[in-house]
């Protein structure tokens, strides 16, 4: 009801300013961690309470940087638990609240960052600012204790000695991002939703902070580098310490770092996007002997960004190894797919989300991220992507399925589906979505999910815009996608709709192939599952307690070896202990703890899950089988009726021109106009400056990840 409604609300409230608090104090350490008041007074005082023979000083450590974002983590879980309840009782009302950030997210174009809001724009200012503090306070430090006298003792220059200083002093900045660097590819993550972020939307900050880290690391190997030659000390770069810094694991951290980072750049990644791929797996290597370069006890300030996205990892693992179940497959004749799943009515995901897709018999290693192009209101128990031709991997899916011969059934393997905890396009009067090519596949999620909102909730929905551009009139039949495969959920006379469809490479309707929209229907397999919430329908509290209780496993199994095994030898010295082997106990106990209480959670949810996925095969009977082969369902929908006549009523097509967006986004007078962009970089820059130009302030701009 309302009541227990608003006491989720204030629940959520009270949760969140916790975490604002408790981030706040995370980033204070930070900002102190390189002052003498921190590292004389504190620490110090803090490791003379925490030190045992349980944890010695590597207990500190876990106390100041470990666990204050593993206790957010498991209250962000809380929190997304929350929201999907009262997300879901949202279904049932046409609420909307105020955007009260919405002069902060404003876009900027910023050269070399793209389109950033003004609330990104901001935090990223004060990061670069924490780096630049943290350096320049180390150096003042470092560099007051050095003087002739000071570097003669050690048998170098004064010059030798700032720079052995300003190398270390590097890689300690390096350590900074690197803290921060798992959190934005952590796809299920409970800490993003807390900031109002999502994993596909935070990507640029994983590529924002993977460059800093490397210029940082490559700096402070360089610098190593010079410093050993000059000092005539490049035997250093060969030793391996019992109970130091072990150079030659930094060595190889350092290489993996950098041929990772050279298939980043963005013309790499475009023309070779496999090789990115494969490369990006080296982040084991660097992660592994980054840990035994530094110790285990100081990677643990590193540790929670990384432990979290573990976690996450090893869930999408788990989840991959079943095979869904694949119902039927929309071909349309400009190379673009629509795969329509099986799913159950607990899963429920946000207009925009994405799944990742195998499909072993293309590929067995490859995984590939789509844009979900149904809406889990409107078809509770299908889930569909879109896939356009623009690469191998989708030329191949293609040609299998529109071939003459084709396939009678597909193995499909998934992740997800991830997206945004809730979206509210409710608040605007108009909603202007523009696209260029695949683009408008978020749109078809948004779409149908207002469809679900005039038709069944009764709302009043935004009156909506849709400007599309595409090279060819074959394309057009991608607007068909606009209305799910079900007649009955097609109806959408509520709803104002208006269709500017441009054509930019033809001066008229291609009438040379006739284009058919084609429907095959795959056999059913019963070893096939529908996509169901990898655990459960409470899948966050789920998600909470393997964060809680694998972090307590690992630190019981911890205390035992350090007590009545590294103790007795090393005695909190930290003299005598391999580094090295500590390093690696304390890794391999992680990956048990994670895989033992995952595996756990997983597995008692994936009886519930198995219940509802035999009803869910016994409704699979009613499949259309005309024969034993896979067969089509040929639509036989021309161009002229597309794709139905009150959608066709809604076109306006344009041939041999590009849209106007200036002119179309100016003339909306409306006193809220949502502007949502999905396309080509060019496209995305050209909204963006428009709405950020100060002369339409109705104009609240967004840009839309996708994938194809």
């Amino acid at each position: 009801g309302e009541t227990s409604e608003r006491e989720m609300d204030a629940m959520k409230a009270i949760i969140r300013a916790l975490v604002m608090l408790v981030f706040i104090g995370y980033l204070f350490i930070w900002v102190m961690t390189p002052t003498n008041a921190y590292r004389q007074k504190w620490l110090p005082s803090i490791r003379a309470k925490t030190s045992s023979t349980y944890f010695g000083t590597q207990g500190s450590t876990i106390l100041i940087y470990t666990f204050p974002i593993l206790f957010i983590a498991a209250l962000g879980s809380v929190y997304l638990h929350f929201g999907k309840k009262i997300s879901g009782g949202e279904k049932e009302s046409c609420s909307s609240k105020k955007n009260r950030l919405a002069i902060w997210k404003r876009p900027v174009i910023i050269q070399g960052l793209g389109i950033v809001s003004r609330i990104e724009l901001a935090f990223f200012i004060m990061f670069i600012a924490l780096l630049v503090w943290s350096f320049s306070t180390y150096l003042h430090i470092s560099f007051a204790k050095i003087t002739p006298k000071s570097a003669a003792k050690s048998g170098e220059e004064v010059w030798e000695a700032k720079l052995d200083s300003a190398a270390l002093r590097l890689g300690l900045i390096g350590n900074i991002c690197l803290a921060f660097l798992f959190f934005p590819v952590t796809r299920g993550s409970s800490v993003l939703p807390l900031f109002g972020l999502t994993s596909e939307a935070s990507v640029k900050y994983h590529i924002w902070l993977g460059h800093i880290v490397m210029t940082l690391f490559t700096a402070h190997g360089v610098c190593y580098t010079i410093f050993w030659a000059v000092t005539h000390q490049s035997s250093e770069m060969l030793k391996w310490e019992t109970t130091g810094v072990s150079n030659v694991a930094g060595e190889v951290a350092l290489v993996a770092g950098l041929v990772m980072w050279a298939t980043t750049f963005p013309r790499i990644r475009r023309k070779m996007f496999e090789l990115f791929f494969y490369t990006h797996h080296l982040y084991i290597v660097f992660m592994l002997f980054f840990v035994l370069h530094v110790g285990i006890s100081y990677a643990c300030i590193m540790l929670p960004g990384f432990y979290l996205f573990l976690v996450d990892r090893y869930l999408r693992f788990l989840q991959s190894r079943q095979r869904i179940r694949l119902l039927s497959a929309r071909i349309l004749p400009c190379e673009t797919v629509e795969l329509n799943f099986s799913k159950s009515r607990e899963l429920s995901y946000t207009p925009t989300s994405i799944m990742f897709l195998n499909v072993p018999s293309i590929s067995k290693v490859q995984w590939h991220p789509f844009t979900v192009s149904s809406s889990s209101s409107l078809e509770p128990e299908k889930l569909s992507v879109t896939i356009k031709v623009e690469g191998s991997w989708s030329k191949k899916l293609f040609q299998l399925l529109a071939s003459p011969n084709s396939v009678d059934r597909l193995d499909v393997s998934i992740e997800g589906p991830y997206g945004p905890v809730s979206t509210d396009f409710l608040r605007h009067d108009t909603l202007v979505m523009v696209s260029g090519g695949s683009g408008i596949t978020p749109f078809i999620s948004i779409f149908r999910e207002l469809i679900y909102m005039s038709e069944s909730l009764k709302c009043k929905t935004p009156r909506i815009i849709l400007v599309t551009s595409f090279t060819s009139s074959s394309d057009l039949t991608m607007l068909d996608l606009l209305l799910p495969n079900s007649a009955a959920a097609s109806d959408f006379s509520k709803l104002e709709l208006q269709v500017e469809a441009y054509v930019t490479r033809e001066k008229q309707l291609s009438t040379e192939n006739k284009m058919n929209i084609q429907t095959l229907w795959f056999k059913p397999n019963p070893s096939d599952a529908p996509i169901t919430p990898v655990l459960g329908q409470n899948s966050s509290l789920w998600l909470g307690a393997i964060i809680c209780s694998s972090f307590l496993f690992f630190l019981l199994f911890i205390g035992i070896l350090t007590r009545f095994y590294i103790y007795p030898i090393d005695h909190n010295t930290n003299k005598i202990f391999s580094y090295s082997t500590r390093a690696v106990l304390n890794m391999l106990f992680i990956c048990i703890c994670i895989a033992i209480t995952a595996s756990a959670s997983f597995l008692w949810n994936k009886k519930d899950n198995a219940r509802e996925t035999k009803q869910i095969q016994n409704m699979d009977g009613t499949t259309p089988q005309a024969s034993p082969n896979s067969w089509f369902y040929n639509a036989d929908r021309e161009l002229e009726s597309l794709p139905q006549h009150s959608l066709l009523q809604s076109t306006n097509l344009h041939f041999g021109e590009r849209p106007d967006l200036k002119k179309i986004l100016f003339e909306r007078k409306e006193s809220s106009v949502g502007v949502l962009v999905c396309g080509p970089k060019k496209m995305r820059h050209e909204v963006a400056g428009i709405c950020s130009s100060g002369l339409a302030a109705n104009l609240h701009f967004e840009s839309i990840s996708f994938s194809w």
